[in-house]
């Protein structure tokens, strides 16, 4: 601080000194001179990091969520929350970091992704990249063979943000899973119809549910010709041809990850098609990919996948699509991905998706890799996209100027005349201990009409007014915000009054 203080009386008399001299009209060498050794002062001094201006604002890609914001998140939160409960799910949670050894090795060319976390003493950590390997890790500390379970939570990427399309380096995810061992493809099934009935519930817009085999797509590139140790970067690759065009997708195999011209199209053959449960069956017919056992395998529990699916009464809304790959390495078997379809431009051509909403699949190997004696256990799973379900949810609300209410209050408390805030806090108090909700306005005298305005203004349904004839008499006036309609309610019968109006069970049991 001393060097610094000297430094800046150098440069405060050095500044006196140039400016004495442009007075005196000395000669422009003489200043240049003076000036430069000014500049020289400047540059050791540096900036004064204590005067520097601090931006007030999130860090980027993230977002601060307003009273509106978080009332329509919480209503998607109990949708999906719902429809976990209804499927008999419990919920666990897990640290919101990992030790770098536990999330490394399992997300492919995603691992670069992941946020390290400076060393604070002993344990390199990280922060978790998903809520999947947290939960293959917790089975395996606990030694869980069979659990169904959901677990909300953020997980954390170092993705380039993309607001506007709801992506984001810090996200929630949802997260069902069902783990045990069971006969072949019922639990897969069931998660499909989660999937389903979750975005039906939404309301957001048609989609549809992509599905794939990961058995099928490594014995497609096994008969294509691609070498074991290019499987899994060659499946990030045409995990992309829904963002971008088969022939972008084939450069980058061939150019970029020295795939041979006439395998990549071999792939691409088989990559571009899609449909229902008649493809499975055309290509267990294929001389080639029927040679396949891995390939034959996962067609045979497809096949058997889509009968479930038309019994639960989803078939409709499910495409097999030979094209998705799902990068994590983690995936064994089935995968899935839920796109939101925009309407097509003209008839006759097929919808386009706009996004990933939901996906996941079977990843059966992965609790084994956290067990020190490899035991497996079966796992299957989906993961709902919530933060691009917002945005869409969040827009379309905008778009209907929709006034969304920020609060519950069932009832305000309030008074007619002044000098009666002991009655009004009170009969808030009851109201409270009976499990109403209730509010007052933090005021001794306030207004009615002021009461009656905040309301209108809160969406409160009903306002409980506190007079001197009602308190002679017993009675509390209950007022309608919306019809303005009054009837005097005995103040023993308040409670029960209120619940009736506004759809509340008479107990709470």
């Amino acid at each position: 601080m001393a060097e610094r203080a000297a430094l800046e009386e150098l440069v405060k008399l050095q500044g006196e000194r140039v400016r004495g001299l442009k007075q005196q009209k000395a000669s422009a060498e003489l200043i240049e001179e003076e000036v430069a050794k000014l500049l020289k002062l400047k540059a050791q001094l540096g900036p004064d990091e204590s005067k520097q201006k601090f931006v007030l604002k999130t860090p980027k890609g993230t977002r601060d969520y307003s009273p509106r914001q978080m009332a329509v998140r919480e209503k998607v939160f109990d949708i999906i929350i719902r429809c976990f409960k209804r499927h008999g799910a419990e919920v666990i949670d897990t640290p919101v970091f990992e030790l770098k050894e536990t999330l490394m090795g399992k997300y492919g060319e995603d691992s670069k992704l992941i946020y390290d976390l400076k060393d604070q003493g002993g344990e390199l950590l990280s922060l978790r990249y998903d809520l999947t390997v947290p939960f293959a890790r917790y089975l395996a500390m606990n030694k869980l063979t069979n659990i169904k379970r959901y677990h909300i939570a953020k997980v954390y990427r170092r993705d380039n943000p993309a607001m506007t399309r709801g992506r984001y380096p810090e996200f929630y995810q949802w997260d069902f899973d069902i783990a045990g061992n069971f006969d072949p493809m019922i639990p897969d099934a069931e998660c499909l119809k989660i999937m389903c009935e979750i975005l039906s519930s939404l309301q957001i817009g048609d989609f549809l549910v992509k599905v794939n085999d990961r058995r099928i797509l490594d014995g497609m590139f096994a008969i294509c010709g691609v070498s074991d140790s290019k499987f899994r970067t060659i499946c990030s690759s045409v995990d992309k041809l829904d963002k971008v065009s088969w022939e972008e997708v084939k450069n980058e195999m061939v150019g970029e990850k020295g795939l041979a011209p006439e395998v990549a199209d071999r792939i691409g053959d088989y990559v571009q098609q899609h449909g229902g449960v008649s493809l499975v069956e055309q290509l267990l017919q294929d001389p080639k990919l029927s040679q396949n056992k891995q390939a034959l395998e996962g067609l045979g529990d497809l096949k058997l996948l889509f009968e479930y699916l038309t019994l639960f009464g989803i078939d409709d809304k499910i495409s097999f699509d030979l094209s998705l790959a799902r990068g994590l390495d983690y995936y064994t078997g089935v995968i899935y991905e839920a796109v939101l379809l925009q309407t097509p431009a003209q008839a006759g051509e097929e919808p386009l998706g706009v996004g990933s909403v939901a996906a996941g699949g079977r990843y059966d190997g992965l609790v084994g890799m956290f067990d020190p004696k490899g035991r497996k256990v079966p796992c299957v799973g989906l993961s709902i996209g919530v933060e691009r379900i917002f945005s869409i949810v969040e827009q379309r609300l905008e778009a209907l100027e929709e006034k969304i209410r920020t609060t519950e209050t069932q009832v305000l408390v309030a008074s007619a005349q002044k000098k009666l805030l002991e009655e009004r806090l009170k009969l808030v108090s009851e109201l409270w201990d009976a499990g109403i909700k209730a509010e007052l306005l933090y005021k001794k005298n306030p207004k009615l009409l002021n009461q009656l305005q905040y309301c209108e203004e809160a969406g409160i349904p009903l306002v409980a007014i506190i007079g001197e004839q009602e308190l002679k008499d017993g009675v509390i006036k209950l007022r309608s915000v919306t019809s303005r309609e009054e009837v005097d309610v005995r103040r023993e019968d308040l409670v029960e009054e209120i619940k009736r109006r506004t759809g509340q069970p008479l107990c709470i049991c």
